[in-house]
């Protein structure tokens, strides 16, 4: 009696963790694009030099060196850049082409 029980428990678990990922991962995917324009850009590395004005360069992983400029719907604190800088940490970058200038419009 205890082995139907607990292969109903598993079932569940699996069925709800299951159904979880396949609602929450494409929201997850998607966010920075449904939030902004179409015409975001995504680009990761590591913050290597913070500016006054939260302007920012990140070298990516191969190797170019990225000058953003974080004004005006920038979504992001200081302190988490500068967290992200001194740990060398990951860090993903949604912008904007406007003209020559990388407007960062969610740092993460």
């Amino acid at each position: 009696m205890v082995f139907p029980r607990m292969a109903a428990a598993i079932f569940v678990l699996l069925l709800i963790g299951t159904l979880s990922l396949l609602c929450i991962s494409p929201v997850a995917l998607a966010g920075p694009g449904l939030t902004y324009s179409s015409n975001l850009e995504h680009a990761d590395g590591k913050i290597i030099d913070i500016e006054p004005g939260m302007s920012f360069v990140l070298k990516t992983g191969s190797g170019r060196s990225l000058y953003f400029q974080c004004a005006g719907p920038c979504r992001t604190l200081l302190g988490h850049m500068q967290r992200h800088e001194l740990e060398n940490a990951h860090t993903d970058v949604y912008y904007e082409e406007v003209g020559t200038a990388l407007l960062a419009l969610d740092v993460d």
